[in-house]
Protein backbone atom coordinates (compact mmCIF):
# COMPACT_ATOMS: atom_id res chain seq x y z
CA UNK A 1 0.00 0.00 0.00
CA UNK A 2 1.25 3.20 -0.68
CA UNK A 3 1.44 6.01 2.09
CA UNK A 4 2.44 9.13 -0.16
CA UNK A 5 1.44 10.00 -3.89
CA UNK A 6 4.15 11.79 -5.49
CA UNK A 7 3.61 14.93 -6.30
CA UNK A 8 7.10 15.64 -8.14
CA UNK A 9 10.85 14.18 -8.49
CA UNK A 10 12.85 16.89 -9.96
CA UNK A 11 16.47 16.68 -9.96
CA UNK A 12 18.41 18.98 -11.47
CA UNK A 13 21.81 21.42 -11.67
CA UNK A 14 21.44 24.02 -9.80
CA UNK A 15 23.57 27.35 -9.70
CA UNK A 16 23.91 28.42 -6.12
CA UNK A 17 25.54 31.45 -4.64
CA UNK A 18 27.18 31.97 -1.12
CA UNK A 19 27.27 35.55 -0.06
CA UNK A 20 28.57 37.56 2.98
CA UNK A 21 28.13 41.45 3.54
CA UNK A 22 27.97 44.11 6.58
CA UNK A 23 25.84 46.88 7.26
CA UNK A 24 26.68 49.75 9.37
CA UNK A 25 24.43 47.41 12.10
CA UNK A 26 24.23 43.78 10.98
CA UNK A 27 26.07 40.62 9.26
CA UNK A 28 24.36 39.37 6.60
CA UNK A 29 25.26 35.20 5.07
CA UNK A 30 23.06 33.80 2.91
CA UNK A 31 22.84 31.08 0.26
CA UNK A 32 21.36 31.93 -2.99
CA UNK A 33 19.70 29.13 -5.50
CA UNK A 34 19.13 29.62 -8.80
CA UNK A 35 16.67 27.08 -10.04
CA UNK A 36 14.25 26.42 -12.92
CA UNK A 37 11.47 25.25 -10.00
CA UNK A 38 9.86 27.81 -8.48
CA UNK A 39 8.52 29.68 -11.15
CA UNK A 40 12.18 30.60 -11.47
CA UNK A 41 12.01 32.45 -8.21
CA UNK A 42 15.60 31.84 -6.86
CA UNK A 43 15.41 30.34 -3.19
CA UNK A 44 17.28 32.76 0.04
CA UNK A 45 18.45 30.60 2.73
CA UNK A 46 20.15 33.20 5.59
CA UNK A 47 22.54 31.09 6.74
CA UNK A 48 22.69 32.37 9.85
CA UNK A 49 18.99 31.57 11.07
CA UNK A 50 18.22 28.81 8.64
CA UNK A 51 15.06 30.70 7.49
CA UNK A 52 14.47 30.85 3.67
CA UNK A 53 11.74 32.61 1.31
CA UNK A 54 11.80 32.35 -2.42
CA UNK A 55 12.09 36.26 -3.92
CA UNK A 56 11.09 37.81 -6.90
CA UNK A 57 11.27 41.66 -7.70
CA UNK A 58 7.72 42.27 -6.46
CA UNK A 59 9.13 40.56 -3.11
CA UNK A 60 11.87 42.38 -2.92
CA UNK A 61 9.98 45.89 -3.41
CA UNK A 62 7.73 44.65 0.12
CA UNK A 63 9.84 46.05 3.26
CA UNK A 64 7.85 44.36 5.81
CA UNK A 65 7.51 41.09 3.97
CA UNK A 66 11.77 40.44 4.05
CA UNK A 67 11.76 41.84 7.73
CA UNK A 68 8.75 39.25 8.46
CA UNK A 69 10.12 36.25 6.97
CA UNK A 70 13.64 36.39 7.78
CA UNK A 71 13.01 38.41 11.41
CA UNK A 72 14.42 42.08 10.98
CA UNK A 73 13.90 43.99 14.21
CA UNK A 74 14.56 47.12 12.17
CA UNK A 75 12.78 48.44 9.26
CA UNK A 76 16.02 50.58 8.00
CA UNK A 77 17.56 47.12 8.36
CA UNK A 78 15.16 45.65 6.08
CA UNK A 79 15.34 48.32 3.25
CA UNK A 80 18.91 47.75 3.32
CA UNK A 81 18.39 43.95 3.04
CA UNK A 82 15.86 44.87 -0.12
CA UNK A 83 18.34 47.19 -1.85
CA UNK A 84 21.05 44.52 -1.64
CA UNK A 85 18.57 41.86 -2.99
CA UNK A 86 17.09 44.40 -5.92
CA UNK A 87 21.18 44.75 -6.93
CA UNK A 88 22.04 41.12 -6.52
CA UNK A 89 18.84 38.88 -7.59
CA UNK A 90 18.14 38.85 -11.39
CA UNK A 91 14.86 39.89 -12.73
CA UNK A 92 12.97 37.11 -13.82
CA UNK A 93 9.82 37.17 -15.81
CA UNK A 94 6.99 35.12 -14.86
CA UNK A 95 6.91 31.55 -15.83
CA UNK A 96 3.98 29.49 -16.30
CA UNK A 97 4.95 26.31 -14.52
CA UNK A 98 1.16 24.48 -14.36
CA UNK A 99 -1.40 24.15 -17.32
Amino acid sequence: MELFDKLYDEHENAKVRFIGFTTEHTRYDFGIIYTNMFFGKPLVVCMQTGRSTLLDPKDIEDIDYLQTVFRIPDHQQAADLAEFFSETLPSIPFVTQYE
